[in-house]
């Protein structure tokens, strides 16, 4: 799958998730898009938006995207508090539908 990490997120997520083409919207270029942007821009390029703001499922119609969005619950965006969810999100991968929204926690 190709999976996008919001800016709330470290890149470096992406090495817990072999497999996948991942990449991180600072890297891209991307800091800063609103959510809305953020949606067009990834429309088509990527599968999955991995994410800590729980707000985007209030602020954009989720079933009017292909997007699969993660919403992690940690402690902090920190790495060490995100890191121990990414085999849990490897392990949902499978069940993700777009559109959707799913939380991931501990």
């Amino acid at each position: 799958m190709r999976i996008l990490l919001d800016e709330n997120l470290d890149w470096r997520l992406g090495r817990e998730l072999p497999g996948h083409t991942v990449e991180s919207v600072p890297l891209i270029g991307w800091a800063g898009l609103t959510n809305g942007q953020l949606f067009a821009q990834a429309e088509g390029r990527f599968d999955v938006l991995i994410t800590m703001d729980a707000g985007v499922t209030h602020q954009r119609n989720l079933s009017e995207h292909k997007l699969v969005v993660v919403i992690l619950q940690a402690r902090s965006n920190r790495l060490a508090d995100t890191r121990p969810l990414m085999p849990k999100v490897l392990a949902l991968m499978e069940s993700f539908e777009s559109g959707k929204a799913t939380a991931v926690s501990l």
